[in-house]
């Protein structure tokens, strides 16, 4: 059975309740898999229900049922390889790539292409696998089932980075829950900031409206912080480099949206136009820094900018 203990951070907001906490400042599991998983919860070795609202400063016990193992179907297509070793690896995402195999997407992710990737290399794939996947195989036998360690929109493109083994995993996830990572995000925006650099800090929280999607808001929420800097104005638009503190869901879409600058191409927070009516999500993570598990100083990967944004950009 997991389990998990820890003290909780006295700056958490205030009237929070513990499975929030658990699957918005922890991300151990979501709020439906603290249902779904039996979770057990103590706070300074008293049990506590999951509605438990927090202080801040308690001592923090966990454990839950573990989850049954999930398949997942190697499949072979082509990765954009940036880095590799034998604990890591990272990919600049294209556009459209699901990252991890969900509801309507169990085929076709970066998860089936990682597994198979990794199970070719160690020469586990079984007797006349095709590269489609026609077969299942769970990669717990043999330790080999990628752990993605953060996640991108399906429709943003760009560095994410994924561990082969447990302790890689572990190591960093860590430091993006301390946020010792620097992420830096290129997009293309309506229009033009009022300042060329800047720092957008607010709450960020689920719409009433529609559950589907995030707003900005006062009170209510997470606080959230991204830095942008103005790296060129081309008229009608104009292309921001961001760099996120915080990592809340569609954080920079919904920002940009209350800078009142848009990502072009967005359906969730973006504008109709008839000039880039064509536009997919212009929205591409160019650069990662984290340490590397066996190393002590930061790495750095970077990309290009994607031929979207080349192509609007000359238009």
């Amino acid at each position: 059975m997991p389990s998990f203990s820890c003290t909780i951070d006295n700056s958490i907001d205030p009237g929070i309740r513990l499975d929030r906490y658990i699957a918005e400042y922890l991300k151990l599991l979501s709020r439906s898999q603290i249902k779904a998983r039996n979770l057990e919860a103590h706070l300074n070795g008293k049990a506590v229900k999951i509605s438990r609202v927090l202080k801040g400063g308690e001592y923090l016990e966990l454990s839950w049922a573990e989850a049954e193992s999930p398949i997942l179907i190697p499949q072979h297509f082509p990765l954009d390889i940036i880095y590799e070793d034998k604990r890591v690896i990272v990919v600049n995402k294209a556009q459209g790539m699901v990252v991890h195999p969900g509801a309507g997407n169990r085929q076709g992710t970066l998860a089936n292409a990682l597994l198979y990737r990794r199970l070719d290399k160690n020469n586990a794939l079984p007797p006349n696998a095709q590269p489609t996947g026609d077969y299942e195989f769970d990669g717990q036998s043999t330790g080999l089932r990628p752990g993605i360690v953060h996640r991108l929109d399906k429709d943003t493109s760009g560095v994410i980075i994924a561990a082969w083994d447990e302790e890689a995993h572990a190591f960093l996830s860590e430091q993006f829950r301390e946020r010792k990572v620097r992420k830096s995000y290129a997009a293309l925006v309506y229009g033009r900031p009022k300042e060329t650099t800047g720092c957008i800090n607010t709450r960020i929280t689920r719409s009433r409206r529609n559950r589907k999607i995030f707003t900005t808001s006062e009170k209510e929420g997470r606080v959230s912080v991204t830095y942008y800097k103005l790296i060129r104005s081309y008229g009608d638009f104009s292309l921001l480099l961001l760099r996120p503190k915080t990592g809340r869901t569609h954080q920079i879409r919904v920002h940009l949206k209350y800078l009142g600058n848009p990502v072009i191409g967005d359906p969730l927070y973006g504008r109709e136009d008839s000039m880039f009516k064509k536009a997919t999500l212009m929205l591409h993570a160019k650069k990662l820094s984290i340490v590397l598990p066996g190393h002590e100083e930061l790495s750095t990967f970077r990309t290009l900018l994607p031929r979207r944004f080349r192509d609007l950009i000359i238009k």
